[in-house]
């Protein structure tokens, strides 16, 4: 039995490996799941924050020795991940080009069937300093169900309809990256806004269901999920992002 990092009322998190984890979770038991696995860009390289050169090393949890590594653990979560979702639910996966290729076939190996391919497209994207390709300005979300199962998965489309001035939302989603107000409680580096997660989450799921997040970072998910009446679980292996996630969820009020 793992023991809770964090419970209050419907809002768990959890300091574990994602596969001890998702190994102990109750078959078709979650609603939705929304991940947004390491993109394994710790390679000794830079990039730009605010103007300046930094490291791109984030730690151990984000390198990876090999090709083949990399799609055999996106492989071994997703095929766990399937086991535990329901027959209408639905998982999102974001991640940039370095990892969503070897989710993308990962997912489809792995028996699901892929909804959706959604473009989010930052309207402030850090400059590349090399100056010697395009500016890095999307990243990808893929949305999947599972292939072998004949129910109709759950789409809020007239909320989306709605959302989106009455026409049918598109698959490309602009917006800002994460803000500054959304950072306060600690530093994570691929945080995601909380508007993105609330698009995510309220197409896909009613108030009540049971969303997992198995890599939670900073909390986005949670945050967006308490605020909207959902049940949540996340998981991650680094108690520092845990403790910045447990720290924006005690902020929330229902």
């Amino acid at each position: 039995m793992i023991k809770p990092y964090y419970h209050r009322d419907k809002i768990i998190l959890v300091h574990a490996d994602i596969f001890d984890f998702l190994k102990k979770v109750k078959s078709e038991s979650m609603d939705m799941i929304f991940a947004d696995p390491p993109y394994f860009l710790s390679n000794g390289g830079f990039s730009n924050s605010g103007g300046q050169a930094v490291s791109v090393n984030k730690g151990e949890w984000d390198q990876i020795s090999s090709l083949k590594e990399k799609h055999d653990f996106n492989r071994r979560w997703i095929r766990l991940s399937k086991k535990i979702l329901k027959a209408n639910g639905t998982i999102w996966i974001s991640g940039s080009l370095h990892n969503i290729y070897s989710v993308g076939m990962a997912l489809e190996q792995e028996g699901f069937k892929i909804l959706n391919n959604i473009t989010w497209q930052k309207t402030n994207p850090a400059p590349n300093l090399s100056c010697r390709y395009f500016t890095h300005s999307t990243e990808t979300i893929l949305w999947a169900r599972k292939a072998d199962k004949k129910v109709k998965h759950f789409y809020n489309y007239n909320l989306m309809k709605k959302i989106n001035n009455g026409k049918q939302m598109k698959d490309v989603w602009i917006g800002s990256s994460t803000k500054k107000s959304e950072k306060w409680a600690g530093k994570h580096p691929t945080q995601k806004p909380e508007y993105l997660l609330e698009r995510i989450i309220l197409a896909s799921t009613r108030e009540g269901d049971y969303i997992l997040d198995p890599f939670v970072g900073s909390g986005t998910t949670g945050v967006v999920a308490k605020k909207l009446g959902r049940r949540f679980i996340g998981v991650d292996s680094e108690i520092d992002y845990l403790r910045i996630a447990r720290t924006r969820l005690e902020k929330v009020h229902d």
